[in-house]
């Protein structure tokens, strides 16, 4: 089987996010790869941010390459059902019930829309 090499994980979809911050040290934007943990970098613009952010990836692959540890792959839209388990007190699902029933709609429906707040 061929190596993998750095410009091999460079050219995969992984996950990007970038998000404007203001904190006690000013504006600027801040961004990871979702799936390589501790892959992050900032940025005065969002561009920049995204050329650090690039930069800082590549730092990252190639100490795990150099290391030979694994390197995990992107996440795709198949890796996800849109379903999981919730397990939560009776309280709390009769109250999310009810308040479901007051709005009109499925519990379902409720929780989604509680969730994506």
């Amino acid at each position: 089987m061929d190596k993998k090499n750095i410009d091999y994980y460079m050219s995969l979809p992984y996950n990007h996010l970038i998000q404007p911050v203001t904190d006690e040290s000013g504006s600027y934007y801040y961004g990871r790869v979702l799936e390589l943990d501790g892959c992050q970098s900032t940025g005065e613009t969002f561009e920049e941010a995204y050329a650090s952010l690039r930069e800082a990836m590549r730092s990252w692959l190639e100490v795990k390459i150099e290391y030979g540890d694994p390197i995990p792959d992107p996440a795709g839209d198949e890796d996800y059902s849109g379903k999981f388990i919730l397990r939560i007190p009776k309280s709390l699902h009769k109250r999310l019930a009810i308040e479901a029933q007051q709005e009109g709609v499925s519990l379902n429906q409720y929780a989604m829309y509680k969730l994506s707040k």
